[in-house]
């Protein structure tokens, strides 16, 4: 009990933190973005990846206007991160109308993109809305250490089917997988299997279901194939899959490395998943 107490204590003066953070630090340092989805504590000082204090401006935007994770919030100046503010919108993640092509330097997306039907769809809206070579932050649940372990990887053949079919957020595709194979032992937030299946049979309102499940190939495979240039993929316990994208319009996007299945990201990983291409 006074080992935890005391480890508590040392990482509020020294929190863990992603490897080559000075890396991330420098170009979101002064830049202005938008976070999908948040705020995420993995951003705020005792985060893994403590930006919201370098960055320039940051706007939000949420599904709704009363969420599981934000509690009520209202369009306008309300977005809140660290001790500052920025514009929230209300808004689909697949759908950024609202915003001008190219107004942002940077996106953060800290497990969001798990939850969306479309992900390809809500892809081409983020890389619309970013600003030439700017930059796409994007972090997902590895389902090797989550509740998802027990579901069957997402092929990026679906994800490519899903959108060339439209599919919308009320699709209810995945439910009965979700239902039979989510670990309920791993998620808090779900008391039995009755609220798992009214939870989920009421995705469209609180979208708290994954709707897809992600190791690290396939979110690789996923960014090349939208076009951005990789340029760091990486882990943090328990089960981030960090990848630091930018975006890429003039030429195809040189990601080979990543590509390549003996790459030590996908060897020398704890995720088993990884290392089956």
């Amino acid at each position: 009990m006074m080992r935890k107490i005391v480890e508590r204590q040392y990482r509020r003066l020294f929190p863990k933190r992603i490897k080559n953070y000075n890396q991330y630090k420098v170009v979101f340092q002064h830049n202005s973005g938008l976070e999908i989805g948040g705020p995420s504590h993995a951003f705020t000082n005792d985060g893994f990846l403590p930006i919201y204090k370098v960055v320039k401006s940051l706007d939000g935007c949420n599904f709704s206007s009363n969420t599981i994770w934000e509690g009520q919030i209202k369009e306008g100046e309300n977005y809140k991160f660290g001790n500052r503010k920025g514009w929230q919108y209300i808004s689909d993640a697949v759908d950024l109308s609202k915003i001008e092509t190219a107004k942002y330097d940077f996106i953060l997306s800290c497990h969001s993109l798990e939850h969306l039907a479309n992900p390809i769809k809500a892809l081409t809206e983020w890389k619309r809305v970013l600003r030439e070579k700017g930059h796409l932050l994007l972090i997902v649940p590895h389902k090797d250490q989550t509740f998802d372990h027990k579901r069957p990887l997402t092929t990026l053949t679906h994800l490519i089917d899903d959108y060339k079919k439209n599919i919308t957020e009320n699709d209810t595709t995945h439910f009965e997988e979700v239902i039979q194979l989510h670990d309920i032992s791993l998620d808090a937030g779900v008391s039995d299997i009755d609220y798992l299946k009214q939870r989920t049979l009421d995705n469209f309102n609180n979208r708290c279901v994954h709707q897809h499940v992600f190791n690290t190939p396939l979110a690789v495979r996923l960014a090349d194939y939208m076009n951005f240039t990789i340029i760091d993929v990486q882990h943090f316990n328990p089960f981030h899959i960090i990848l630091f994208l930018q975006k890429n319009e003039t030429e195809k996007a040189g990601n080979q490395i990543y590509l390549n299945p003996a790459h030590k990201i996908y060897q020398k990983t704890k995720f088993p998943s990884d290392k089956t291409w």
